[in-house]
């Protein structure tokens, strides 16, 4: 079973936009999930984001035909949100699994960004989980989802031109 992202809260989990980053941060792992949070706590920009996701879903080989998973059926996988921001920072950071495999596993506000609580969650996630589940994050739906935020930005920077003297 998998889901873009888990709807209904778990007890001592904090809202994804109330995700406090340190604004004057100098290192890039704040800055990335600060545009993340963007992205999830803009609608407009979220919803095409999220139809993009529901396609993020294993493929099998069944009689020499590729089958995607049904994501109503089966064991509770990584949910695409978790996905997209593992896969963006291995991408932003240049990172190898080793370094996402800490990184998900130990970095708090990370933790807090996947869905996790400070206290009573001891999700651990194996470095095979993450090899399998951000091999999904491919180049084209990266490229997807650029062009959704880049038509974004630039619907953003009309604006904003419009309103200059």
């Amino acid at each position: 079973m998998r889901r873009v992202i888990e709807p209904q809260m778990k007890l001592g989990e904090q809202a994804i936009a109330d995700i406090k980053l340190d604004p004057k941060s100098r290192d890039d792992i704040p800055q990335i999930l600060r545009g993340l949070q963007h992205i999830y706590t803009t609608p407009e920009l979220r919803e095409p984001i999220f139809t993009i996701l529901e396609e993020v879903l294993p493929e099998r080989q069944i009689e020499g035909k590729t089958i995607k998973a049904d994501p109503n059926n089966g064991r509770p996988g990584m949910t695409q949100w978790q996905i997209l921001v593992l896969g963006v920072l291995r991408l932003g950071l240049n990172a190898d699994y080793d370094r996402i495999h800490e990184l998900a596993n130990e970095h708090k506000t990370l933790r807090k960004m996947l869905g996790h609580s400070d206290w009573a969650d001891d999700k651990y996630y194996n470095l095979q989980t993450l090899k399998d589940n951000l091999r999904l994050f491919t180049p084209e739906i990266l490229d997807r989802l650029n062009r959704v935020v880049v038509q974004a930005g630039h619907k953003v920077l009309k604006k904003n031109w419009k309103m200059a003297p």
